[in-house]
């Protein structure tokens, strides 16, 4: 009996182990588990709230660009009905009382500029049509009230004859006779919708977003994405479930005071079981207002995605941790039925299995956690890579407006082109370094060093910068002391990508109104005489860096964390990125800052000048006159101007200019030419020099505009003011003598620029080449550019039609094949293989792969399939030109 109950006593001090452990491991299963439910809960609500606060972000920006093209189109075409009134005057019918010709003149100037219809509008709003069917203006007081008082504007009018088909009106304020004799109100010519429609590229099908134009009524101007009521505030009446929680009449009634304010207007809705988000802006020149919306699903579809992922890898690792535990469980328990002896032994084991237990769930908690880290820190690149891209491209977008609103100014598109090309180059080595960026982390980043002209790559940043300064109102500065050796030996790309990194932000983090400073200047290098040293400062008022940030400044992925600082979009790469090419380029970087007061960073970096022909830079023994309130540049440009034989003085502000120059007036001791800088405390530059012209009456001496800003900003405000031209900052001694030179009567001499346009070196008369290629435009682009060297060209659209034309012509008709990869059919690949295999006397002609796929991987790959050399697109002509004449002069 004995036995058996000390049996029983050890079989219940057995099981009450084991029950605790039981206990304990469901308990802990059920508690992960609800954390791991409340986890998803929590990503999905955050998920929810990313998506709606990107796609309003997004929304706006595109409103904006879509209402900037209207105004852009819509000014454009009231333009051209200007034109119409210019060229074909009112005078001109009562003078020679012709109304039929001056009618006929009228249709003929209208139809030539692509109107659908023409007619005079009469005071009361009826519409006298001198071609195309009559009209019905469906809102005409805002339409006649602004024509009434002299300004352009644009409505909606329906032709009964088309089923009431909506027409754009553009109307311009003239008063030719009416048919009974009296004025008219306005010359109205039209357009179709579609015209706006695919100006504006509202019905594209790629897109995620539609749009449509409405008026103040709900009535539709355009309307996409398959509408077919004839009232917008009627499809939401019939087909919106859900307005952001309101009914479809408080949607109606909200949107009806935003439009008649003038407001732009946001929100969600759900339509057909999809959540939709919804922007809109007035239209300018009109009554209309621009609906822009974009649905949520695909977006949805890929955060449910990765959620799911995450979710999915969480429960992987719980099941892990499971596992190890019910090992843990198993192994206690045999242990503990087959040592009842040892008791003692039995719980140490117990306890170094625990322990081994907590060791795998703390490692698989640190692998999770690094592997959140990680996909944060990838989501985050991603998502703010815009920082370093929109720079460019804001310059691109910029100069392009400024180009389209000056078509009939050469030299102003000119330009802008320039400056268009500039940017490009840039934004496309952007795109490199991205594509780049395990090369830039892992050390092998390589330089490509060449001719530079530090002037030029000046101009170039500057013009990139200006149009964010502008945006900002901030206060810009480019100062160029001492630079006597403008050409050297540097990668361009690489030093572009520094300056305009550091410049980019310091506008970023510059407020308002604040100032930002580039400076450059030269000194002896320790490297010796055939070696330069660049000192390169850029200095902004911003909100600084803490002393803590600035300790890992240089880190991969780090911004302050700031609340100021989190409103500002950055990758975090930018500075990394710069210090290992300040660093692989031999310079040197500091950076000074304190917070609320702004940064500075200093570049010296060791160049080595680079040997080329130079203008000899001669002027006649002028007196001039510099004024800008930098001091040190005054001096700067007085030593540089000197040393090309023109003696200066300067001065500080526009009053003391004047006082000086009224002073050489008096002795009959004028000055030959003033430089005036735009931005002088108190007396402007532009107000310098109206007060200049108002005190010395009949003089003709020449005043310029010397600014880092752009000068059709106040080339119309300046020249009314008497100056009679502009050079634009930064002042290099080249800067200073191309400008100046006009006036000296030296026109024919041309800048040092290096003749290097390939013409010279590259002669392919009468050589005939095959072009594989997909791509129209990329046909094109190739035609025209390799066509200037003598090449005659010829198109496969794909590589099976390449194999085919080579197969049917003479041996010896096709020189070479530049052959791109991804085309339909037959890839290039396969066609080269295919070319390789003709078994003709030319089967080994040159094949030169000419594609976007641009990795060391895709090289090799070009390499195997029989191909003799890569190049990457956007092509370099000279780089196609230097294959060619190298692979053709060795057949």
């Amino acid at each position: 009996m004995s036995d058996l109950k000390e049996k029983g006593t050890k079989e219940k001090q057995d099981r009450g182990p084991v029950r605790f452990l039981i206990f304990s491991f469901v308990s802990l299963t059920l508690v992960t588990l609800a954390a791991f439910t409340a986890l998803a809960h929590y990503l999905n609500a955050r998920s929810s709230d990313t998506i709606s606060q990107v796609g309003e972000v997004y929304m706006k920006n595109l409103s904006q660009q879509i209402s900037m093209h209207f105004e852009t189109t819509i000014d454009l075409r009231l333009d051209q009905v200007q034109t119409i009134v210019n060229d074909v005057r009112p005078a001109f019918e009562r003078e020679n009382t012709g109304r039929e010709q001056v009618l006929e003149e009228l249709a003929a100037s209208s139809k030539a500029r692509g109107f659908v219809q023409l007619g005079l509008m009469s005071y009361d709003g009826e519409l006298e049509m001198i071609y195309g069917d009559p009209l019905q203006i469906t809102d005409p007081e805002p339409f006649i009230r602004s024509l009434t008082e002299g300004e352009p504007k644009v409505a909606v009018g329906t032709n009964p004859k088309e089923d009431d088909k909506n027409m754009v009106l553009l109307g311009v304020p003239s008063d030719y006779l009416m048919k009974d004799g009296t004025d008219c109100l306005a010359l109205v010519a039209t357009v179709d919708t579609e015209y706006i429609t695919d100006t504006l590229s509202l019905e594209a099908d790629d897109s995620l977003v539609y749009a449509f134009i409405i008026r103040g009524d709900g009535s539709f101007v355009i309307r996409t994405s398959g509408a077919f009521r004839e009232s917008y505030f009627d499809r939401v009446r019939n087909i919106y479930e859900d307005v952001d929680g309101m009914t479809g009449e408080q949607y109606i009634e909200e949107i009806s005071g935003a439009i008649q304010r003038g407001e732009d207007y946001s929100t969600e809705f759900t339509m057909e079981g999809e959540l939709r988000r919804v922007f809109g802006t007035p239209l300018p020149s009109s009554e209309w207002y621009l609906l822009t919306f974009m649905p949520y699903g695909v977006v949805n579809s890929i955060i449910d995605h990765l959620g799911e992922t995450l979710l999915l890898a969480a429960m992987v690792c719980c099941i892990v941790i499971f596992m190890a535990l019910g090992v843990v469980f198993l192994l206690y328990r045999r242990i503990s039925l087959r040592q009842l002896a040892d008791t003692e032994e039995a719980r140490e084991a117990a306890e170094n299995a625990l322990t081994l237990a907590v060791d795998a769930r703390r490692e698989a908690e640190k692998a999770q956690s690094k592997a959140e880290q990680a996909t944060k820190a990838k989501s985050e690149f991603l998502s703010n890579m815009s920082h370093d891209i929109r720079t460019p491209m804001n310059a691109i977008v910029g100069m392009t407006a400024i180009a389209t609103a000056n078509i009939d100014n050469t030299e102003q598109v000119q330009s802008c082109l320039h400056k268009i090309t500039t940017s490009s180059r840039h934004l496309l080595g952007l795109i490199n370094d991205v594509l780049d960026m395990s090369k830039i982390e892992s050390g092998k980043m390589t330089l490509a060093y060449d001719r530079v002209s530090l002037r030029e790559l000046m101009e170039s940043i500057v013009s990139i910068v200006q149009p964010q300064v502008k945006s900002k109102r901030q206060k810009f500065g480019v100062s160029i002391l001492d630079i006597s050796s403008e050409n050297v030996l540097t990668d361009s790309v690489r030093l572009n990508q520094v300056l305009l990194n550091l410049l980019s932000n310091a506008v970023k983090f510059t407020p308002e109104e604040g100032e930002i400073q580039i400076s450059m200047k030269e000194e002896p290098s320790p490297k010796g005489e055939g070696f330069v040293r660049v000192l390169i400062s850029v200095q902004d008022s911003g909100i600084g860096m803490s002393p803590e940030f600035m300790k890992h400044l240089f880190d991969s992925f780090a911004r302050e964390d700031n609340a100021r600082v989190h409103r500002t979009e950055g990758t975090g790469l930018g500075m990394a990125i710069t210090k290992y090419i300040v660093d692989a380029m031999g310079g040197d970087m500091k950076v000074d800052s304190k917070q609320g007061e702004g940064t500075k960073f200093s570049l010296a970096l060791d160049m080595e000048i680079a040997d080329a022909p130079e203008v000899d830079m001669v002027l006649p023994p002028w007196n001039m006159l510099v004024v800008d309130d930098d001091k040190a540049l005054c001096e700067s440009t007085v030593k540089a101007l000197t040393s090309i034989g023109v003696s200066a003085d300067w001065t500080l502000s526009g009053e003391s200019a004047i006082s000086m120059v009224e002073e050489h007036h008096k002795r009959r001791e004028d000055y030959h030419i003033i430089l005036l800088d735009w931005k002088l405390p108190g007396l402007d530059g532009i107000g310098t020099a109206r007060e200049l012209r108002r005190r010395l009456g009949d003089s003709d001496i020449p005043i310029l505009i010397i600014s880092a800003y752009d000068w059709s900003d106040i080339e119309k405000e300046a020249k009314a003011a008497g100056i009679n031209g502009f050079i634009s900052k930064p002042l290099f001694k080249s800067t200073l003598f191309y400008g100046l030179r006009g006036y000296a009567g030296v026109d024919d001499i041309k800048p040092d620029v290096p003749k290097d346009d390939g013409r010279e070196s590259f002669a392919f008369e009468g050589t005939r080449i095959l072009v594989a290629e997909d791509n129209e435009l990329n046909w094109e682009i190739a035609s025209e550019l390799l066509s200037e060297f003598g090449l005659e060209l010829e198109w496969a659209e794909n590589g099976r039609l390449c194999v085919d034309m080579i197969a049917k012509s003479e041996p010896g008709t096709y020189k070479a094949v530049l052959m791109d990869i991804r085309m339909p059919v037959m890839n290039g690949f396969e066609a080269t293989e295919a070319i390789r295999k003709l078994g003709r006397t030319d089967s080994n002609m040159p094949i030169i792969a000419m594609t976007a796929d641009a990795f060391s991987e895709d090289v090799q790959k070009c390499m195997e399939a029989g191909m003799n050399a890569h190049v990457a697109k956007p092509i370099d002509v000279r780089e196609v030109c230097r294959l060619l004449k190298k692979y053709l002069s060795m057949q």
